[in-house]
């Protein structure tokens, strides 16, 4: 099993609440990934700006997919703990993320309903994917490529 996949599933039942990032206590998408980040490398690279909760803002802005991209590797080939980034609108900005897990069968992700759960990756969601990330490799991991 992928270690992003396991730390992901150690933040499951924690309580939705915009902008937070605290296993247990309250984390949206993007705070559930931040915390992911932290539990691999220590400090964030850099500070998040301010973000609103909705799914539904339209324009060319593709903010969080350029972030990503600063910080993570583009993946072509799904594979567990790869950041699945879902664009859940037509014409809406990219602004959901999600851990894939189970072979690609699910993902973890943060919903204002339940929290942070596991859920299916069924069609409807995979759909909606815009793109997927990897996490960069450790420094250890780098001195072996």
């Amino acid at each position: 099993m992928s270690e992003i996949v396991t730390l992901a599933r150690g933040w499951i039942g924690t309580p939705f609440h915009h902008r937070a990032s605290l296993r247990g206590a309250g984390a949206d998408c993007l705070g559930l990934l931040r915390g992911l980040w932290r539990a691999r490398f220590g400090a964030e690279p850099c500070a998040v700006p301010h973000y609103a909760p909705g799914w539904g803002e339209c324009d060319a802005d593709e903010h969080l997919h350029a972030a990503l991209a600063a910080h993570f590797r583009p993946a072509h080939t799904p594979a567990d703990g790869q950041v699945l980034l879902f664009r859940l609108q037509p014409r809406a900005r990219a602004r959901h993320i999600g851990i894939q897990s189970a072979q690609g069968r699910a993902f973890i992700h943060a919903c204002p309903r339940a929290g942070v759960v596991e859920a299916p990756l069924s069609a409807p969601w995979a759909r909606r994917i815009s793109a997927r990330f990897a996490f960069p490799p450790l420094a250890q991991d780098q001195d072996k490529e």
